[in-house]
């Protein structure tokens, strides 16, 4: 495929389909649209749906072969926390009675796309990202493009991380990072996960279950008090949901009090209780500080000897292929609310980017419509129809 084969469009807010037509070439061949999206996943989906209601032309690129990949590439027996309403995006349904697994997620996805015409490229991915004048330059795997916005929404787990003395470890132990975690399978042994978090309780209680001797190894990160499948539970969730969106924010003190502690240590157990992991059998170490004779050992000098390490550490954000300064000494992106200091460079489903729901599937409709305001703004030449979300 090449770009001159590509078709971009521009569909009105209207029931009339339209047909597919390409956009004229530069008069140095490289193809022009005037929005990207970079990354396919939901937060990509949710602005390509609000720019595509406003009658935007636009084209949205993910490296995936399949929209739905990156979930289709999660653990076998992963599930969505939260109830259909709150894992659907807007404007149409997700079509399960219950929590979604992720597979289930990834089918909906993919089928969002194709219901709303949306125009992805799926396995294209951006290798470079620059200014060319007044407009910004994607070098791609599938060539170049010229546009005047770009929305980055590839999110901020990028890259799995685990401590540099991971490489310490005795070669004899067996290490994966839950980003490779499919089932019980891979496990030998007795199994220390590192990180007690969501992921890595879930995957401390499958693999006890599965017969393996446990360790779940962290800082306890708190749980959430009640129960999902619970009454209890159906009648708190859209409060804690309204609460998520519009009471936990940047423009509240409890919000921007919550922000940073929300950023670091993670989110509390949502699912997986305490209760749980001792019942099943699960052993609770301290954090893993360092490696001793190939063994790794716990900052209150416990030694522990597990034949494989899952480590449930997270990721960190990849932009170097952004070739403009829009990223602190982390690397992370800086923004307000998502809006570049980089005029029409935009991020959609960080975290906490306003709320803290923002990098959750709840998070994401009321940040699309605010960056869509920030577009009109920016281009006074363009008259975008945006409306404030309705209140939860």
């Amino acid at each position: 495929m090449s770009w001159s084969e590509a078709s971009f469009y521009r569909r009105p807010m209207t029931t009339q389909r339209m047909h597919l037509v390409p956009t004229p070439a530069q008069a140095d061949g490289i193809q022009s649209i005037p929005t990207v999206i970079i990354g396919g996943g939901q937060a990509g989906l949710v602005m390509g749906y609000h720019l595509q209601q406003a009658g935007e032309r636009f084209v949205i690129l993910d490296a995936q072969p399949r929209i739905g990949d990156t979930w289709r590439n999660r653990w076998d027996s992963l599930r969505l926390f939260s109830f259909p309403k709150y894992s659907s995006l807007p404007g149409w349904r997700i079509a399960v009675s219950s929590f979604p697994t992720h597979n289930e997620m990834a089918d909906y996805l993919e089928a969002y796309t194709r219901h709303f015409d949306l125009p992805v490229q799926s396995g294209v991915r951006v290798t470079r990202l620059s200014r060319s004048g007044d407009d910004f330059r994607l070098e791609t795997s599938h060539g170049e493009l010229r546009c005047k916005h770009v929305v980055i929404a590839t999110g901020g787990y990028q890259i799995p991380v685990v401590p540099d003395f991971a490489t310490e470890l005795d070669p004899g132990i067996r290490q994966l990072h839950s980003s490779a975690y499919r089932n019980p399978d891979q496990l030998a042994g007795a199994v220390l996960v590192v990180g007690a978090g969501n992921s890595g309780a879930e995957i401390a209680l499958e693999a006890t279950r599965s017969d393996h001797p446990t360790w779940l190894a962290g800082r306890h990160p708190g749980q959430v008090p009640f129960r999902l499948e619970t009454r209890r539970a159906r009648v708190l969730i859209p409060l804690v949901m309204f609460a998520f969106r519009r009471v936990l924010t940047l423009d509240t003190p409890i919000g921007r009090k919550m922000r940073q502690p929300a950023v670091e240590q993670g989110t509390p157990l949502v699912r997986t209780k305490l209760s749980d992991l001792e019942a099943a059998g699960v052993q609770r170490a301290g954090r893993v500080a360092f490696v001793r004779k190939g063994l790794p050992v716990t900052e209150d000098g416990e030694v522990l000897a597990p034949k494989t390490v899952v480590w449930c550490t997270g990721y960190r954000p990849e932009y170097s292929w952004i070739d403009l300064p829009v990223t602190d000494a982390a690397g992370h992106p800086l923004t307000e609310r998502g809006v570049s200091p980089v005029t029409g460079l935009y991020f959609i489903g960080l975290e906490f980017q306003y709320a803290a729901a923002s990098s959750t599937i709840q998070g994401l409709d009321q940040d699309a419509r605010y960056l869509l305001r920030a577009m009109a703004k920016q281009d006074s030449t363009r008259q975008v129809p945006v409306q404030e979300p309705a209140a939860a």
